[in-house]
């Protein structure tokens, strides 16, 4: 199996009013490309943190974060923006779009950095539309979609790049159950059938279970690694 992430002795710290809080302590853990995990833990385990580190947005004060082969600690501020451009898509709980924007401008926002001609980027923005199930709301600005539509809409702007890697942080948490069920179930999908590597924060057991694995973090440290595939029999 191919490695996707690797989190090597990482260790985290922030102030916090003249105190120090350690959100990730020596942290090891590897993780296989085109699989689907969810990262789990009580409040101030080091999730969100640990999802920020992986994609470039935070860096760690030690220890080395590796995905698809590069350091990200290597790199240099430009450097980083633009492997992050090219390499990883993230989906919030908020759904983040600009509400002047239609979903398909939504889409195109990421590929702006790509060099791509205005047709390319429509293109490929209405690609990841017609994949997420919104080829008929393409036109549609989000007050006009419902939540689990517009959630939809950040997803497609997370793949639209192509990237290799996406992060999800609590992607269903504002969402109702059935309308939860279906985003897990796109974010299922395009792990099987495109082979994205998705790393999931998630507070969600039922949702956690839509994953390949779930890890389980607990005061910046690895706790516990579980394999729904093999629970389910799954290859």
């Amino acid at each position: 199996m191919v490695t996707a992430i690797e989190i090597r002795s990482v260790t985290k710290t922030y102030q916090r009013g003249g105190e120090s809080l350690r959100v990730l302590d020596e942290l090891e853990l590897t993780m296989d490309a085109s699989t689907f995990y969810a990262l789990m833990g009580p409040s101030g385990s080091g999730k969100t943190t640990l999802l920020n580190l992986v994609g470039g947005l935070d860096h760690a004060d030690s220890g080395r974060v590796v995905v698809g082969g590069t350091d990200l600690g290597s790199l240099s501020g430009g450097e980083l923006a633009q492997w992050r451009a090219e390499n990883v898509g993230f989906v919030f709980q908020g759904f983040n779009l600009l509400p002047v924007l239609t979903a398909r401008e939504n889409v195109e926002l990421p590929l702006l950095l790509a060099p791509l001609s205005k047709s390319q980027r429509r293109a490929q923005a209405e690609r990841a539309l017609e994949l997420v199930g919104l080829k008929d709301r393409m036109g549609h600005k989000p007050r006009e979609l419902s939540g689990g539509q517009e959630q939809r809409v950040a997803i497609a702007r997370a793949i639209a790049t192509d990237p290799k890697v996406i992060l999800a942080d609590e992607p269903t948490g504002d969402l109702d159950r059935t309308t939860a069920d279906s985003v897990l179930d796109l974010l299922q999908r395009l792990n099987r059938e495109l082979k994205k590597t998705i790393l999931m924060v998630t507070h969600d057991p039922q949702a956690a279970g839509f994953a390949d694995k779930v890890v389980h973090l607990d005061k910046g440290r690895l706790g516990r690694i579980d394999d729904n595939r093999a629970a389910a029999g799954r290859a």
